[in-house]
């Protein structure tokens, strides 16, 4: 008897029991054989088979074995359905005594649900219309020594879910399709670089000195070298010195470490597309997004529009694009220009709005926060914000006309920050400079300014083309893409406090 079947036994009982179980696999040979090879999955057999009629099937006997987790048994006497789930999907398999003989019907009947076994036979319909395998052979290949959750327990349980990912993708059907769905996204994002002549590097994760992006970083100690280092909190620097050497077109699909805080939109530990691009500026890659954005979306859902949190988006459509104080002027209805415009008006607003200020601060960070305060949670429609101070912009290009200012953008979408990307600074004694304001900054107490990069400096004085880079949110799009709440629906592995 399987222990399905034992429904007021406790979980202890019945780990006690597969066990015995396993004990009568062990005395009878190998009960984990590894000689088994599969022929079809279930996704395949369903595509190849799905049109068939019943009689033409019958008629045909198509040979297959295929290989999964038992999900679903009806034992019927001497007939039986199980219903085994594979990577692609699940498929039914019909079981009866006549066909695979009374010993391996017998061994049949102590399957349990969570059990990996193989079924070798021809693929048939039933009455209902149902495409199974009906058996010839069956085989035991892994005994589940724990029982599966309860399917209106366990399988809602966030706590569950994020710890042990391993049964919210073998119970869940939707977490198992956002996962595929990430997949698909990496991949076609890989393959629109590649064809545009990009080139995918990989960079260092420890660094030496942190750089690339104004942020807290987390450190560790090289043992071989007895040296602290920095896991990285951006490729950005290396990147760009790829572009200094001659490598103008660079792509890196990479996992960044910030030591911040943790939210539905923020994780310590997270995916970055970052690219570098000769001889284009900022405006040429907010081109390249639109085109990329609607392109992933049409792969991955067949279409551009889509819903996010029950409001609806069309990543078709051309990307609304503002600068900065439009923005601010446009999302709030008490805050003027003239306000905006003027240091002193600027630092009073930013305290109304629960902004705690830093003497050190200038009026450019100050509207920085401004901005991430009081409009940053409003933008739903994807928009291109533009023109970032250049106080908080220590890598981006100045623009021409207006020094305080940067030809920078941040797309948003949703209440989040998707997208980062500038016109490169590409000037060595600027950079110079705005690595010693951020040492400045870093002295006066703020943990997130940047460390003085001597290296790039001096990489920059060998000349670096006009180029424009930008980072893109692996974790963000695909949340968008899959209508996910929170990032941790979208990371395999969540970051969890240790239970005790």
């Amino acid at each position: 008897m399987s222990d399905d079947q034992n429904t007021e036994v406790s979980e202890s009982e019945l780990i006690t029991l597969r066990k015995a179980k396993l004990e009568k696999l062990r005395e009878k040979g190998n009960a984990f054989p590894n000689d088994y090879r599969r022929e079809d999955f279930a996704e395949d057999l369903l595509l190849k088979h799905g049109q068939e009629t019943k009689d033409s099937l019958a008629e045909t006997a198509i040979h297959t074995s295929v290989a999964g987790r038992v999900m679903l048994r009806r034992a019927m006497g001497k007939a039986s359905f199980v219903t085994l789930q594979d990577m692609s999907g699940r498929i039914q398999a019909y079981i009866r005594q006549s066909d695979v003989g009374e010993d391996a019907y017998e061994a049949f009947k102590a399957w349990d649900i969570g059990d990996i076994v193989a079924v070798t036979g021809t693929v048939m319909k039933t009455n209902k219309g149902e495409l199974s395998v009906h058996a010839k052979e069956l085989r035991m290949l892994t005994k589940s020594l724990r029982p599966l959750p309860e399917k209106h327990a366990g399988l809602t349980d966030t706590e569950v879910r994020y710890r042990q990912r391993y049964l919210d993708i073998m119970m869940n059907a939707d977490s198992r399709e956002v996962f595929v769905k990430r997949a698909k996204i990496v991949d076609y994002i890989r393959r629109y670089f590649s064809e545009r002549q990009f080139m995918e590097v990989e960079t260092p994760m420890m660094l030496s000195t942190p750089g690339g992006a104004t942020a807290a970083p987390f450190m560790t100690h090289y043992n071989a070298l007895d040296i602290d280092m920095y896991l990285r909190v951006a490729p950005e620097l290396n990147l760009k010195r790829l572009v200094v050497g001659g490598f103008e077109r660079v792509f890196e699909i990479n996992r960044n470490f910030r030591n911040e805080g943790m939210s539905t939109k923020h994780s310590p530990e997270f995916t970055m597309l970052e690219f570098y691009w000769a001889y284009s500026d900022y405006n040429d890659l907010m081109d390249l997004t639109e085109e990329l954005f609607k392109g992933a979306a049409a792969h991955v859902l067949g279409t551009t529009q889509f819903s996010y949190k029950g409001t609806e988006l069309d990543f078709g459509l051309p990307f609304k694009r503002m600068t900065m104080a439009e923005a601010i002027l446009e999302y709030t209805d008490f805050i003027t220009a003239d306000q905006l415009n003027d240091e002193a008006e600027s630092r009073a607003l930013a305290k109304k709005l629960g902004v705690e200020l830093n003497d050190v601060w200038g009026h450019g960070k100050v509207v920085m926060e401004i901005f991430d305060a009081a409009v940053e949670d409003k933008i739903t429609q994807p928009v291109f914000i533009t023109q970032h101070p250049t106080e908080v912009s220590p890598l981006a290009r100045r623009n021409d006309l207006d020094g305080d200012i940067t030809d920078r953008f941040e797309l948003f979408c949703m209440g989040q920050e998707i997208a980062n990307g500038f016109s490169e600074l590409n000037d060595a004694e600027d950079q110079a400079e705005r690595f010693r304001k951020q040492v400045e900054a870093k002295d006066a107490g703020d943990d997130e300014a940047m460390h003085y990069d001597h290296d790039y400096v001096t990489a920059l004085e060998y000349g670096m083309p006009p180029t424009a880079g930008e980072g893109i949110g692996i974790d963000r799009l695909v949340m968008l893409l899959t209508d996910s709440a929170s990032i941790r629906d979208v990371v395999l592995f969540p970051r969890m406090r240790p239970k005790k």
